[in-house]
């Protein structure tokens, strides 16, 4: 397992830029970059891989950010040289979404040694810590085979059947557009009844390199909203990016039970028969 970082209340989702520094010999560790293409090239941190974020995610029109399929995603753990015993540390230059989404689905195909770095980019790079823009030699395959679990995850027939449900909280981590219905990237506009708008970034400290603001900062904000620790909490956003970083800020804060919803808007706007909140 990776490390316990300094802040015990980051139950090992997030790793800070000097622990990452100190692991970096560790033989199995593996670096992953979900920036812009065109970021890795210009400056990433040594030895990291790019993975590119379209390639963690599947799409069937219209639904948006699906999980991959089985063998998809195996044969691109595979390729980065990563198996049973690999330290995943993930970053991007967005503040974690990507990051988060790739550890989310690393989780949900049982792969938990898996964090983002606190901040990502931003923290490295203006903090002091090296950059590079090499790209480092290929892995040798790892032939590290995955399938897909039922942990972390929701469906639409189960956000259906929970809609009236006391201890199921739904938590729309989108724009306050979007969730007011003012705008609108699905057939219908809107949010799923009931559901509690709690944007992604609202969790993130810009005074700080983006990194993840204090615990007892965010838990008195989502216990206001009614979020709290004895709920059971449904992530969405347009199709789960945003809202995997609400899955890991929840999870770092010691939440049970917290799922994300493959698909999310995407799927539930466009589809005839789920209902509607404006």
């Amino acid at each position: 397992m990776l490390a316990m970082t300094a802040n015990p209340q980051l139950f090992n989702m997030f790793i800070e830029p000097d622990e990452l520094e100190q692991l970096r010999n560790n033989p199995k560790l593996v670096i992953v970059d979900l920036c812009k293409a065109k970021q890795y090239a210009q400056a990433h941190i040594p030895g990291a891989h790019f993975v590119n974020y379209m390639d963690i995610v599947r799409i069937d029109k219209p639904v948006m950010g699906l999980l991959p399929e089985n063998e998809d995603f195996s044969a691109l753990l595979t390729s980065l040289g990563i198996d049973r015993q690999s330290l995943i540390v993930a970053y991007d230059d967005e503040g974690g979404g990507c990051a988060a989404r790739f550890v989310w689905t690393l989780h949900v195909f049982g792969h938990e040694t898996a964090v983002v770095l606190n901040g990502g980019l931003h923290s490295w790079a203006n903090e002091g810590h090296p950059l590079s823009n090499e790209v480092p030699d290929k892995p040798q395959p790892s032939g590290y085979q995955l399938k897909k679990t039922h942990h972390h995850t929701a469906t639409r027939a189960f956000i259906q059947t929970h809609l009236d449900d006391d201890k199921v909280v739904l938590l729309d981590a989108r724009s306050l557009a979007e969730y007011t219905g003012e705008k609108k990237f699905a057939e219908k506009a809107g949010h799923i009844p009931g559901a509690i708008h709690y944007e992604w970034t609202e969790a993130m400290d810009r005074s700080n390199n983006l990194r993840r603001l204090p615990a007892e900062t965010i838990q008195q904000r989502l216990d206001a909203l009614g979020i709290t620790q004895d709920k059971e909490v449904v992530c969405y956003c347009q199709s789960h990016h945003r809202s995997a970083y609400s899955w890991l800020v929840l999870k770092s804060l010691g939440y049970d039970t917290v799922l994300g919803y493959p698909g999310s808007w995407s799927e539930w706007g466009n589809l005839p028969d789920t209902p509607v909140e404006i």
